[in-house]
């Protein structure tokens, strides 16, 4: 085996930041208590390093108080929080149909206990057309939720002209980050957003296991779980306050750590500078697979308002057998199959073909990965041709 060529940043980037993992090491070693419990010294040093990564995430989104920047698991716990807490049998949603299945799931089990759900397709280039949402409002509409940056085709979303629209009807407007958040800028204010849900692992460079939401003031979202919060223990009942309204029992301290880490070094370097790197490999990504015969691409005649991330297909190939050679044949690691957003490959015809094969381009990438991978898929699609004229 050869050295591995990673570009499935997409499903996680990998590798995390050196700072990554020698903070992580060094908190975990010197600083693994349990935060907010008790008021030694080591338990307030430990309390405060989350509290600064509140702050910085705060900072990131454009909040304005870091008590609303809620940690969970991941962006999956995180949209469930958000969805189970803010919709009713009753009430009215929408969505699109380039959601993942952290969103659609939630969405359908609520629609089988009387919550409504619309959901908007997007059109051949891959966008949501805002006006669209705006003509599915209703009186009873109590939720818009859209995602921010596809995890197939790469398309961001208008999500500051859909927000304009919730915030003129008073529809609160919840975004799911998990592709953007550390790729692109994400502003509440100036994009009108009401709740962000975002995970650690993907382009914050941060570990598995951390993620959260922001929840603008003047949003409330129902607890919809219950346990310790580690203040006013003799309350019977959790918490109303946030944090602690949406955080149950101990935090993962270790992952909160990595993701500080992650974040300072996507600070230090710049946001702006690390999406034109991506972007740069990912053009020249396009136009190698472009000019192969056989090579289907989706959603990349123009690459404005993309994250780095391109779905393809190799004609007369299943997406998986192509996903095996690169990896047995190249050492390219990808994701390949309907990438928990199944009707996103609905509307891009893939389903029978068991998806597509997507890579997703990170700030560890190289000229020398994405002319390797142009390679190997020129070759994987040569070899399908010799076979289909013999």
């Amino acid at each position: 085996m050869g050295e591995l060529i990673y570009m499935d940043n997409g499903a996680t980037s990998f590798p995390k930041p050196e700072e990554v993992y020698t903070y992580m090491d060094h908190f975990y070693r010197c600083y693994g208590v349990n935060p907010g419990r008790s008021g030694y010294d080591l338990c307030l040093e430990a309390g405060s390093i989350v509290d600064g990564t509140r702050k910085m995430l705060t900072s990131l989104f454009n909040g304005t108080d870091p008590n609303r920047l809620c940690f969970s698991h991941n962006s999956t716990d995180a949209l469930n929080l958000i969805i189970f807490g803010m919709l009713k049998p009753g009430d009215h949603a929408i969505s699109t149909t380039i959601e993942h299945n952290s969103v659609l799931r939630p969405l359908y089990h609520l629609s089988l206990d009387g919550v409504d759900v619309d959901l908007v397709p997007f059109d051949a280039a891959g966008f949501v057309d805002p006006d669209e949402i705006r003509r599915r409002f209703r009186p009873n509409t109590r939720l818009v939720i859209v995602n921010h940056a596809s995890n197939v085709i790469g398309t961001v979303q208008p999500v500051r002209e859909i927000g304009r629209y919730c915030r003129e009807a008073g529809i609160p407007f919840a975004i799911d980050a998990s592709q953007s958040a550390g790729k692109i800028p994400i502003d509440m204010e100036q994009q009108f957003v009401d709740v962000v849900a975002f995970t650690g692992h993907k382009s914050l460079l941060g570990p598995t296991g951390i993620g959260g939401l922001y929840v603008r003031e003047g949003i409330e979202i129902r607890q919809t779980r219950a346990g310790g919060t580690g203040v006013r223990s003799a309350i019977r009942t959790h918490l109303e306050e946030y944090p602690f309204r949406l955080e149950y029992g101990t935090h993962n301290t270790v992952g909160i750590a990595g993701l500080h880490a992650g974040v300072k070094w996507i600070l230090a370097r710049g946001l702006d500078d690390i999406h034109e790197y991506e972007m740069g490999l990912v053009r020249a990504l396009r136009d190698g697979l472009a000019s192969i015969p056989g090579v289907v691409l989706y959603c990349q005649d123009d690459l404005t308002n993309h994250i780095a991330v391109l779905a393809f297909n190799v004609e007369g190939m299943d997406a998986a057998d192509v996903g095996t050679m690169l990896d047995v044949d190249h050492d390219i690691a990808c994701r390949t199959g309907l990438h928990c957003a199944p009707l996103v490959h609905e509307q891009l015809g893939t389903v029978k073909i068991r998806g597509s094969v997507r890579f997703g381009i990170g700030p560890f990438n190289t000229q020398e990965h994405v002319e390797k991978a142009i390679d190997a898929v020129r070759e994987i699609a040569s070899m399908r041709r010799r076979r289909g004229s013999s």
